[in-house]
């Protein structure tokens, strides 16, 4: 199981206010979820997985930025996704912002079509969670012009934001750019120009999780190879992020050329589809394995209802204290269309698993 434990302290600073709806946490004997069940020996739904989706640049190492410089950059054109999650390990206040820097003697454009944002704050799980509700929630489409021979900032709030020792700050962006653009990820001092901190800024080394890189394909569609039916197949489970049924994305380290391992699978978007047998109601959970878990998943069935909910909905995080904790996503008519979509939060703990199980009758 994957262990990567943040601290946890006050809460948040800075985030995007968004509108959600929550699902109320159940109890497996409320929720009909059978309490004598090994969640440790489910039997497994097959599925296949499609990596689709443009380029997905993690900075996330060094997580905890020991000084000023960057901590990740690659230049991207089409569709990109930038995951970005690191704290100020240092004794002074400093921001982290992501400069845009376009090289070409023409201006572009960046579209940003979603996002979230968390932080900064020192309780990490909440920020973790905050930006990935953010980012699920959100559906508006902006756009940042980039001049010829100039830099443009991704998100302008964090050049006005100060990040206090040991604060972590987490964003979650997709943008979409016509022309290559350099993205790039730093932290600075406060008062310092990111247009001029950038020309001599020096890109910082990784730390031993070397948790950075570009990675293809940002999104992950997974679909089960057979049609789950709740009255014969009885309870059974998806796992992922594990990095055995549901391997880790491996690219390069566009600072260095090395290659590198995306332990987590964090920035990549899972797309799961659930096909279900007609007449058969069912149930859906999501249960942490590694841990501590702090995410957010959004729903779509039906075709039209869509919802964001967190996981957990009643608290902050659930999983630090038994491997059976459970979050209940609702029960839905068989043979009805059902998305799931979620990526491994910012410092929650991994694998997790997608669990189905017949509706209990009443």
């Amino acid at each position: 199981m994957l262990k990567l434990m943040r601290q946890v302290g006050v809460a948040l600073a800075v985030t995007v206010a968004v509108s959600v709806v929550a699902a109320p946490q159940q109890t497996l004997a409320k929720s009909g979820f059978p309490e004598n069940s090994n969640l440790s020996r489910l039997n497994e739904l097959p599925v296949t997985m499609n990596e689709q989706g443009g380029k997905l640049l993690l900075s996330d190492s060094p997580e905890m930025v020991p000084a000023d410089g960057i901590t990740y950059q690659d230049t991207v054109t089409g569709d990109a996704r930038l995951f970005f999650h690191h704290v100020n390990a240092t004794k002074e206040p400093k921001k982290i912002v992501v400069l845009l820097v376009n090289d070409a003697a023409t201006p572009t454009d960046v579209v940003v079509k979603q996002y979230g944002l968390g932080g900064p704050g020192l309780d990490y799980l909440a920020i973790g969670k905050a930006a990935q509700m953010n980012y699920l929630s959100q559906a508006n489409v902006g756009l940042i012009a980039v001049p010829a021979k100039g830099t443009a900032l991704l998100e302008p709030v964090l050049n006005e934001t100060v990040v206090a020792p040991d604060e972590l700050v987490n964003g979650i962006y997709d943008i979409e750019t016509k022309e290559p653009v350099k993205v790039v990820v730093m932290m600075l001092p406060v008062k310092e120009d990111p247009a001029e901190f950038v020309v001599n800024a020096t890109v910082l080394p990784t730390d031993s999780q070397r948790l950075r890189g570009t990675f293809a394909g940002m999104d992950r569609y997974i679909v089960p190879s057979q049609v789950y039916n709740s009255v014969n197949d009885g309870v059974m489970a998806i796992t992922l992020a594990d990095h055995k049924r549901d391997t880790f994305v491996s690219g390069i380290d566009a600072t260095d050329g090395s290659q590198t391992l995306n332990y987590g699978n964090y920035g990549v978007m899972y797309k799961v589809f659930l096909p279900t047998a007609f007449e058969q109601n069912y149930a859906v959970y999501l249960n942490p394995r590694g841990g501590e878990y702090a995410g957010g998943m959004k729903i779509k069935y039906r075709h039209q209802e869509e919802s964001v909910i967190g996981t957990p909905a009643d608290k902050l995080f659930f999983g630090s204290k038994t491997i059976n904790d459970v979050a209940h996503l609702g029960n839905y008519a068989g043979g009805q269309s059902l998305w799931l979509t979620f990526s491994p939060p910012g410092a929650s703990n991994l694998p997790v698993k997608i669990i189905l199980a017949p509706v209990e009758k009443k």
